[in-house]
């Protein structure tokens, strides 16, 4: 995935932000958004707006159905829910020490670890 939680812009990256950046470039409306997605105008707006109690949080299965309506990146938006993805979580259930070493890389290690990987003649 070549997907990180900083942007672009080099800023962070908030949920919020990133549902409203999807919906406008699919040009659709809050309520056209949330039709499609079976809920309120109003709870999108509160997860654009980064207003939501702790009960409100999307699921799951909703960020599943938001990335399909929105064609988004499914792994993208459950990060940026600070959600772990089923196919990522498994992968570290199956092989703990592995991520604890990667966990404790410094970036320069670890962009250098992934650099030999992707790219191992460079």
């Amino acid at each position: 995935m070549s997907w990180n939680k900083q942007s672009a812009r080099g800023g962070d990256m908030q949920f919020g932000k990133r549902v409203r950046q999807l919906r406008n470039q699919r040009q659709l409306t809050q309520r056209q958004l949330a039709k499609e997605l079976s809920v309120s105008d109003t709870y999108i707006s509160k997860v654009e707006n980064e207003n939501l109690h702790f009960g409100d949080f999307p699921s799951e299965k909703f960020i599943h159905k938001l990335a399909d309506v929105l064609n988004a990146d499914e792994d993208e938006l459950l990060l940026l829910a600070d959600k772990v993805p089923e196919a990522i979580r498994k992968r570290v259930s199956e092989r703990p020490n592995a991520f604890r070493i990667l966990a404790a890389l410094d970036d320069d290690s670890l962009d250098a670890l992934l650099k030999s990987v992707v790219n191992p003649k460079a």
